[in-house]
C-alpha cells in the first residue's frame, strides 16, 4: 500500500511540473505576442529575458517546495556582474536550460528552430531575442552581436543534449562565436542523480524523487586564437571534469570564418 501510495504521489508530482511550466509557457506567451509589436526591440528583449528568469526561478521553487526536486545553483550567480561571455555547459536534460536562465536574466539563449516555433515557447523565445541555431551562419553573426553588444550567450556545446555519456562530440560554432566577438568561454557543470529528462527518458517512466541538482562553474577560457586547438582543449577539459574519456570534436570547417565575414 505504502509502495503505491509513494508512486501515485510521484506521479502526481511529476505532472504537476510538466502542467506548471505548461501553464505559465503558455500565459506568458499569449503576453508576448503583442508586446513584441508594441516594445522597441532592446526593451523587448530585457523584459523579455527578466520575465523569463523570474519565472523559471518561481517554477523551480515550486518544484522543490513540492519535495520533486532539490537545486543547488548558488554559483551561477557570480556570473551575474560578469561581462560579455559565453556560458557554456554540458546538457544532460531537459530542465538544463530552465535552471541557468532562472539565474542569468542578461543571457540570450541559442535554440533549436522548432523551439523558436513551440506554441509554448516560442513568442516568449521571440520576445527575449533568443537566437535560432538554423541557418548556423545567421546564429553565429546574431551571437557576436549579442556579446559585442555587451550581453551573456547561453550556448550548449553538445548542440543537443547527451546522448554519449558524459559528452556528445562538441560543435565549432562555439570557438568561432568565442573569436568573432573576443569574448571568454565560461564552462558550467550540470550534475544530476537521475537521467530524468535525458535523451531517450519516457515522459511517462518514474523518476525516484527527490531530483537533485546541482551546478558548478569550471575554468573561463580565453578567447581562442587557433580554433581547432581551442576546441580540442575546451572538449578535453569538460571530458575530464565529468570522469570520462573524451570524443572527438567536431571539425571546424576550414573556410568557416571566410563565410561569416
Amino acid at each position: 500500500m505504502m509502495r503505491t501510495l509513494r508512486a501515485t504521489w510521484a506521479y502526481a508530482l511529476l505532472w504537476y511540473g510538466f502542467g506548471l511550466l505548461a501553464a505559465g509557457s503558455l500565459l506568458w506567451g499569449l503576453l508576448a505576442l503583442p508586446l513584441r509589436r508594441l516594445l522597441p526591440a532592446r526593451a523587448g528583449h530585457a523584459l523579455g529575458r527578466a520575465t523569463i528568469s523570474r519565472g523559471f526561478r518561481f517554477y523551480l521553487w515550486a518544484l522543490q517546495a513540492a519535495g520533486a526536486c532539490r537545486f543547488d545553483l548558488a554559483a551561477l550567480d557570480a556570473l551575474r556582474g560578469a561581462g560579455p561571455l559565453i556560458i557554456a555547459p554540458n546538457h544532460p536534460s531537459l530542465l538544463d536550460a530552465v535552471m541557468l536562465l532562472s539565474r542569468a536574466p542578461r543571457a540570450a539563449c541559442v535554440l533549436k528552430a522548432p523551439l523558436v516555433d513551440h506554441v509554448l515557447f516560442g513568442a516568449g523565445a521571440r520576445l527575449a531575442g533568443f537566437i535560432c541555431n538554423d541557418p548556423p551562419v545567421d546564429m553565429v553573426r546574431r551571437s557576436v552581436a549579442e556579446l559585442r553588444s555587451g550581453g551573456q550567450l547561453l550556448l550548449f556545446p553538445e548542440g543537443t543534449r547527451t546522448t554519449q555519456a558524459p559528452l556528445n562530440p562538441f560543435k565549432g560554432a562555439i570557438s568561432l562565436i568565442a573569436r568573432q566577438a573576443g569574448v571568454p568561454v565560461q564552462t558550467v557543470f550540470i550534475e544530476a542523480d537521475s537521467a530524468f529528462l535525458g535523451k531517450g527518458w519516457p515522459l511517462t517512466r518514474r523518476p525516484e524523487l527527490p531530483l537533485r541538482y546541482r551546478v558548478r562553474l569550471g575554468r573561463r577560457f580565453n578567447p581562442p586564437g587557433d580554433l581547432h586547438a581551442f576546441m580540442r582543449e575546451l572538449e578535453q577539459y569538460c571530458a575530464r571534469e565529468l570522469g570520462a574519456r573524451t570524443p572527438r570534436a567536431d571539425a571546424v570547417p576550414a573556410d568557416a570564418e571566410s563565410r561569416l565575414a
